[in-house]
């Protein structure tokens, strides 16, 4: 179960909210979840998980680097399984629903715009906020 051998590198202790937080997150169709979002879908499952419960496993969670937390303008927070691969993010302004993308060109720019101004740029974060083009 590799849940397990996840919750234990992250440094916690392996019990059963844990597993079905983790599990859910893992196998989602939506990536970014909120823990209103997290916790329906257990119930759903017929998982009886409290929504403090959610909560606090999120936080802990984020904490323990599993997920990252986004506090979108407009919305909730939302969560998602910490990658090791770089994104950004676009949230449709009128739905909430969030699309993630990676281009090089904007990474490559946003590096040199910090070197212009004599830094390196060691971290960002780039979300746009976007609403469909009227056809």
């Amino acid at each position: 179960m590799s849940e397990n051998i996840d919750l234990k590198k992250a440094g916690l202790k392996v019990t059963l909210p844990r597993i079905k937080v983790l599990k859910l997150l893992e196998h989602a169709e939506e990536q970014h979840m909120s823990a209103e979002d997290v916790y329906k879908s257990l119930l759903e499952t017929g998982d009886d998980v409290g929504l403090a419960t959610v909560y606090r496993v999120l936080t802990q969670f984020e904490t323990a680097g599993l997920v990252l937390r986004h506090n979108f303008e407009g919305g909730h927070a939302v969560f998602e399984l910490a990658k090791d691969e770089h994104h950004d993010h676009m949230v449709d302004v009128d739905s909430g629903k969030v699309v993630e993308f990676f281009d090089e060109l904007i990474e490559n720019r946003q590096k040199e715009i910090a070197a212009e101004h004599g830094f390196e740029l060691v971290d960002h974060s780039l979300t746009l906020y976007v609403r469909p083009l009227k056809k």
